[in-house]
């Protein structure tokens, strides 16, 4: 069984997975001094017994790197994954120079872009199951991503130089877009390999602005879309599809299997999705579970 939790962090992204692989990851953060002692303190007792973590940044924007230093201090970051870049910021914050001495350590930092290969990220070996993760964009080559690459080292505009990730175990999979915008996605449709997936992360925080597009919706067939935590007035909310809105969920935990995910939010009156009802203990509010591949719709 792999666990994986979106923290609600505000206007900002938090997750981690705790691979069945025996492996941790943290994708993007966004740590304040009101949640970073209780996130922090989470983080390393859920990655205790694990002996190999790492760190995934999906892109240099603050909300999604914010408090890397006090993560950093705290549980100490020696597998840094970032696309590559040289971003510009008008101000150099605490998170902000940790992240660049992090991208910058040729000991820590791994540069990721579509179809890299990673051991125990994506492959295994003879003493550890790969991690399932698999890198789908960027592509370095692209146009459109050399374009918005020159916006980000600009300081102009740092969105579409997000990674998408997909993770997967067996026939259950979730997919992370990061702040992606509308436009961009369809305009790298034919460059992306997209596939049916289990439950998405809607890209930038579930906002109007980076509404996955119609196209890409029909070759994801999701399950589940999760929004985060923009302002209501901002978000999409997916009309025809299932959701889960982080802002009214409070934290979503998602444990999974090959075939089945059972979902948990810190919100105990949070009426979500119809999911089928299995009396599943869990770490908070059991939501109620999915089978992998098939299909619910409204």
């Amino acid at each position: 069984m792999s666990v994986i939790k979106s923290f609600a962090v505000g206007n900002g992204d938090m997750f981690y997975i705790s691979h069945e692989s025996g492996t941790f990851t943290v994708i993007d953060c966004d740590l304040s001094d009101q949640n970073a002692a209780t996130i922090i303190d989470e983080i390393k007792t859920q990655s205790a017994s694990r002996s190999i973590y790492r760190f995934i940044c999906t892109h240099p924007d603050e909300d999604h790197f914010g408090g890397l230093h006090l993560l950093d201090d705290a549980w100490p970051i020696s597998n840094f994954y970032v696309v590559k870049n040289q971003a510009i910021k008008d101000k150099d914050t605490d998170s902000f120079k940790r992240y660049c001495q992090l991208r910058d350590d040729a000991k820590k930092a791994f540069y990721i872009s579509k179809g890299c290969v990673r051991k125990w990220l994506n492959q295994g070996d003879d003493s550890r199951g790969s991690s399932g993760i698999s890198v789908l964009w960027p592509d370095l080559d692209n146009v459109r991503f050399k374009e918005a690459l020159a916006a980000c080292e600009a300081g102009e505009s740092y969105n579409n130089t997000s990674a998408v990730l997909r993770y997967s175990i067996g026939n259950t999979s979730v997919m992370w877009l990061g702040d992606l915008e509308t436009g961009f996605m369809e305009d790298i449709e034919e460059d992306i390999d997209l596939k049916k997936t289990t439950v998405v992360f809607a890209a930038h925080h579930g906002r109007d602005s980076g509404k996955i597009p119609h196209s890409w919706l029909e070759k994801l067939d999701p399950q589940i879309i999760i929004l985060g935590e923009a302002p209501s007035r901002h978000l999409n909310y997916y009309t025809g599809y299932q959701t889960i809105t982080q802002n009214s969920a409070g934290d979503i935990t998602m444990e999974c299997d090959a075939t089945q995910v059972h979902f948990f939010v810190s919100n105990p009156n949070y009426e979500g999705p119809e999911l089928d009802d299995r009396n599943v203990d869990g770490p908070d509010s059991y939501l109620g579970s999915l089978t992998a591949e098939t299909k619910y719709t409204l």
